[in-house]
Formats: structure tokens, sequence, C-alpha cells
């Protein structure tokens, strides 16, 4: 089992990347994890709409390079199907159960996905109907596919 997050952007505070350490270092003994983190575009300040659909196109293009065709590809966006807890393990269970081994999770930059992204995924998903910043959902999904996999193993989870 192999999850590979694809986000855009470095997470610049501390706790913040602590946060994040802490859960993946628990998911370590369940499943394989990798970050691939390429750098946001450059945003001017006031950007137009049209420029900031160009960012996340370019953004998009950055991600997309590192997926195969038959890659299965999770993406976090506002506008994807809410998803509980168990929800998410679920859908990794069934696809598990499917033949998938290797999960891709894709969280977009500050002004969200563009529809090369959208068009490319295989699900979307919401993880709230609240808005998070793109830093924020890395960590939200960290502690997610942690708690998923407990959650297939019918494991308990404390903090």
């Amino acid at each position: 089992m192999k999850f590979t997050i694809l986000c855009i952007g470095k997470i610049k505070e501390k706790w913040m990347r602590q946060g994040i350490d802490e859960y993946l270092k628990r998911l370590t003994p369940m499943a394989k994890v990798e970050i691939i983190a390429p750098d946001e575009e450059k945003m001017p300040d006031h950007p137009s709409p049209a420029l900031k659909e160009k960012v996340m196109e370019k953004e998009g293009e950055k991600i997309l390079k590192y997926l195969k065709d038959d890659d299965f590809l999770v993406l976090l966006d506002l506008k994807g199907k809410p998803v509980t807890s168990e929800g998410l393990a679920d859908i990794i269970q069934k696809r598990m159960v499917a033949g998938t081994s290797h999960f891709f999770f894709m969280i977009g930059g500050p002004y969200g996905n563009g529809e090369n992204i959208r068009k490319r995924a295989n699900l979307m998903i919401s993880i709230s109907a609240l808005t998070f910043t793109h830093q924020m959902a890395r960590l939200i999904l960290a502690e997610q596919l942690y708690r998923a996999m407990k959650i297939i193993r019918h494991e308990p989870y404390h903090l």
C-alpha cells in the first residue's frame, strides 16, 4: 500500500510541518507515504479570474507529470463529494479490493485546482464544508489517511 500526496507549495509554519510529520510517522507502519510538492506559481496581488485559472492550470501541469494514465487520483476540491472519515476508509478499502495499491491524493494551490486536474481526477472529494488553506488541507489529509487505515484495520484511534 502506498499513498502519494501531490500538493502545491511548501509548508512554512514549523508547527504545521510537525503535525504533518507526526501523522505520516504514524501512517508509515501501515503504508508507504510520499509527498511531492512543486512550488506555487507566482501570482500578482488582485489577479483577474483569467489569470487565476491560468495559474491553476500551470500548477496542474506540474502535478500531471507525476501521474501515469492508469494511476488512481483522488482530488481534494471544494466542488468534490463530501466524505466522512468512514467514507474515506470505505473508498480506500473498496479500491484496494479492486486491486489499487497506490493512491494519489492531490491538493491544489492557494487558488484551488484547474480544470486539467479536475478532468484527470478519478474521484473528487471535499474534506469539509469549511474552507481551509491548502497547507491546512495537507495536515488534515495526513490525519485522515491515518484514521482511514485505523478504521480499515479495525483498530482504535486515540490521540
